[in-house]
């Protein structure tokens, strides 16, 4: 009788270890806008599916999908401690439809990370600016920052968290940048800086091609990815790459997101990135048909 007791109690236990360190995995949400652009670019939910693949197997991490735009499930940011959006900007955000800015400002109260790739840091001034400047760190905003395409060559990187095992890399992407940041980067760290080429600066006036602000700063070095401290303990990143799908094959723009998710989730991040082979064949999978 008591070594089957004891046997009960060996048991229970071991069970309540398992749930225990089930319960204890940090949960990271990505969601994925609706299909736009032409093939392989803005590719959201074959982008997210990708994250979700390399995240997969990550002691004391586990991550949920949502594709196509915010979750119909009421409960899916339930337990998060950090989200992901990869989705269409400005008027058609996800995030600033219906009452959502309000359902994510109660979860970063909470400390609930946020990380926000290409489009999807982009919100108008008016209606999500604000919350975004207090939430990520910076946003894009039309009339000040620009988006066009170059080579982004990243000859040094700082020393953080997110770029563990991330060596300089030189990429071409529609890199947004002249972001809109608190005053003196307050609370933000730039994890991908470079200068761009004078022939980005020079478009006219427009929402979205340049401004005098842009053009005065040329020559210097412009923040493309940066990682943002809330005051209230909250964490945020965001990164104005990845409108070309292919670019998550390279191996350090895929882990410097992969990174961040874990840094947003407050979980430690390995000493060397974590690591994450995209082969040619994952790039094929799971792509919008005819990219619309």
């Amino acid at each position: 009788m008591f070594k089957l007791r004891f046997l009960f109690l060996v048991a229970g236990l071991l069970i309540g270890i398992v749930f225990n360190a089930s319960a204890a995995d940090k949960k990271i949400v990505l969601v994925a806008g609706r299909p736009s652009h032409g093939p392989a670019e803005h590719e959201h939910n074959a982008g997210v599916q990708l994250l979700h693949k390399c995240l997969q197997g990550l002691p004391g991490i586990s991550s949920t999908v949502y594709l196509n735009g915010w979750p119909k499930d009421p409960q899916a940011f339930d337990g998060a401690d950090t989200i992901l959006f990869y989705a269409d900007g400005g008027g058609s955000h996800p995030a600033i439809q219906g009452d959502h800015l309000k359902v994510l400002g109660d979860l970063m109260k909470k400390g609930v990370g946020l990380v926000c790739v290409h489009y999807a840091v982009e919100v108008p001034k008016e209606k999500g600016g604000p919350e975004f400047l207090q939430w990520l760190g910076g946003y894009f905003e039309t009339f000040w920052s620009v988006n066009p395409h170059w080579d982004a060559d990243f000859k040094e990187l700082p020393k953080h968290p997110i770029t563990r095992g991330v060596k300089p890399f030189k990429i071409r992407d529609e890199w947004y940048y002249h972001m809109r940041f608190p005053e003196d980067l307050k609370g933000v760290t730039p994890i991908l800086s470079a200068v761009p080429p004078e022939s980005t600066r020079n478009g006219g006036d427009s929402s979205h091609g340049g401004n005098a602000a842009v053009r005065a700063r040329k020559g210097m070095p412009e923040h493309v990815a940066w990682a943002f401290e809330r005051p209230d303990g909250g964490r945020g990143f965001g990164l104005t790459g990845a409108h070309f799908h292919k670019n998550w094959g390279d191996p350090n723009f895929g882990k410097i997101v992969l990174n961040a998710l874990l840094w947003t989730a407050k979980a430690e991040v390995p000493p060397s990135g974590v690591e994450c082979s995209i082969s040619s064949a994952d790039l094929q999978k799971n792509l919008d048909p005819k990219g619309k």
